[in-house]
């Protein structure tokens, strides 16, 4: 069995680790850097690009271009890039493809198996969307966990004295705050919050708006409108933002990124933090609810945590730390890498799956929650919940109802997720008929209905009629999610995605090594060792010579075709042979 390595599928980078000598460590990408940008483009050839390559051309090609594609996960959104139409679920398994492929090149074996962390308040349709991404990546999905419960397992919380912690995980794109009490080498997570659309990229859109705002008050002209300036806007607030957690003044300078009546027009901005704690301050401060909703659930008080643990890019801010000292007067501990952590205690928990060593205090057994609450719809539009929100997973409840009306044969089972008291304030996550019902007056059949929840938070719903013995269910896909025939689909495109990647890098190879031989040839016939050669071994090696000239001839790496790959190859080769006594 190959190995199980953990992925934080973040919004704004991805990042995957394994487990080396009994602990975690993080997998370095193709392109050398330890997080893998959560872009994914199509240039104008066709060519697929993920991470860092797709983030570089976005400003060139915007309209092939996509990111924090997170958000849209277990929605029934489509994402046209170059005229064709993606789930979401398609776009976040090309960044998990990419994942895959860098860690099988470092680990140097195929890679099948893997633990997907998710933010703690993704509801099961955004969960099974993620199932969903990892299948078509060609990835089994041993796991998903919570990102906040994911960190703790990173830390490692286990070495020392049972303690309560708080994992406060502001990304790109999503919040969540989770409490969770370690000790004994269990971490039982007791509450968990957030927020779905809260993160970096808030904080960025900001920075954009106030500069394009900036931008037509000075010359009349509105970049929102042309999308090449969004994109190099976006980029710019971005680094602005990061370089202002260091700094208490920014300069934002984008040259040519218009034109007015007179010719070119230049963006020049100044930025201090307090102007961007300023413009950002409702922002920070829509993380005070969900931290006194999980304290409330929890039934704790600040002064009940050990430690608070910042997770996610954007916890960076100083308005971020600094209102998190206010709420819990604790000071969060910066000891790990808040890009890292995530992916770090998904390669825990993967290494426990996959029967790997663990160095003492990596070796916590996982309590999670469900973060949302279960119910089904009863008489009346009536959101009766069956599992409260907070309850350790898995879990398995049962509880009896009864018809409504006289003489029913069949009863429409609703399963909804959300707090609120009337179904329709909730989500429908999924819906099923149970039929074959004893025919009887109202109140009397006697219907079990039970919720399963595995380990994943995927949930299973069933009714049974106990009289008759008729039994119906359901494990709950959510409407927005893909047919199996459409993941079987999204797999062999995906699967097709990566040969044309393998024969691409093939191409570039061949290409670079026929013009390497060739500079290597001319400069040894130029030397004293190919002036002395006997004028036949000579005119041989010009032919060989001439022949890869021609395989070459207006070769690129998107025209090739594996047999131009081979033709090349085999010209190079004999090229080689033939001026071997002088290379």
């Amino acid at each position: 069995m190959g190995r199980v390595i953990g992925i934080d599928l973040g919004t704004t980078n991805s990042c995957a680790a394994v487990i080396e000598g009994g602990h975690p460590v993080v997998i370095p990408n193709a392109e050398g850097q330890r997080t893998t940008p959560s872009v994914v483009a199509f240039a104008k050839t066709g060519e697929r690009l993920v991470g860092e390559p797709a983030k570089r051309q976005a400003v060139t090609n915007a309209a092939g271009t996509v990111a924090s594609v997170k958000r849209l996960m277990g929605t029934d959104t489509q994402i046209s890039l170059n005229g064709k139409n993606y789930a979401p679920q398609q776009i976040s398994a090309f960044i998990l493809q990419k994942l895959k492929a860098d860690a099988e090149a470092y680990l140097g074996e195929p890679v099948t198996e893997a633990v997907i962390t998710v933010p703690a308040y993704f509801g099961d349709a955004q969960r099974q969307a993620t199932k969903d991404a990892g299948r078509i990546a060609g990835l089994t999905v041993r796991r998903i966990i919570n990102e906040p419960t994911a960190a703790s397992l990173a830390y490692g919380l286990d070495g020392g004295q049972p303690q309560t912690v708080m994992v406060y995980d502001l990304g790109g794109g999503t919040f969540d705050v989770s409490l969770i009490r370690i000790g004994d080498g269990v971490a039982q997570v007791l509450a968990t919050c957030g927020d779905n659309h809260l993160g970096g990229d808030d904080f960025d859109a900001r920075i954009v708006a106030w500069l394009a705002q900036g931008f037509q008050k000075e010359h009349g002209v509105d970049l929102m409108a042309d999308p090449i300036a969004v994109q190099r806007l976006r980029q710019e607030a971005e680094g602005a933002k990061k370089a202002l957690s260091a700094a208490l003044q920014t300069v934002i300078d984008l040259p040519f990124i218009a034109t007015g009546p007179q010719g070119p027009l230049h963006l020049h901005a100044e930025l201090t933090r307090a102007g961007f704690d300023a413009m950002t301050a409702d922002l920070v401060e829509r993380t005070a609810l969900p931290v006194r909703n999980a304290l409330q659930d929890a039934g704790l008080a600040a002064n009940d945590l050990d430690q608070v643990l910042l997770v996610g890019g954007a916890t960076r801010i100083p308005a971020v730390q600094a209102k998190v000292l206010r709420m819990v007067d604790v000071a969060p501990s910066k000891a790990l890498n808040p890009d890292e952590c995530v992916a770090l205690g998904a390669a825990v928990q993967a290494g426990r799956l996959g029967g790997e060593a663990l160095a003492a205090g990596e070796g916590l057994l996982l309590l999670d929650v469900t973060p949302l609450t279960l119910s089904i719809e009863t008489v009346g539009g009536v959101a009766t919940h069956l599992i409260e929100r907070n309850s350790t997973i898995p879990t398995r409840y049962s509880r009896v109802f009864t018809t409504a009306a006289p003489f029913q044969s069949t009863v429409e089972i609703k399963v909804l997720q959300g707090e609120r008291q009337l179904a329709r304030d909730n989500t429908l996550i999924g819906n099923f008929t149970l039929t074959g019902i004893k025919r009887a007056w109202a109140g009397v059949p006697q219907i079990e209905v039970t919720f399963d929840i595995d380990a994943n938070g995927i949930v299973k719903v069933s009714a049974k009629d106990l009289d008759t013995g008729k039994q119906q269910g359901i494990t709950i896909t959510g409407t927005s999610n893909l047919s199996e025939a459409e993941i079987e689909r999204a797999a062999r495109d995906a699967a097709l995605y990566t040969g044309q990647d393998r024969e691409r890098k093939a191409a570039i190879e061949a290409l670079n090594a026929a013009e390497a031989a060739l500079y290597r040839v001319d400069a040894a016939l130029g030397g004293p060792a190919g002036k002395a050669l006997p004028r036949e071994q000579k005119a041989h090696i010009k032919e060989a010579q001439k022949a890869l000239e021609r395989a070459l001839r207006r070769k690129t790496a998107e025209a090739m075709t594996p047999a131009d790959t081979d033709a090349l190859t085999a010209a190079r080769t004999a090229l080689e042979a033939a001026a071997a006594p002088l290379l």
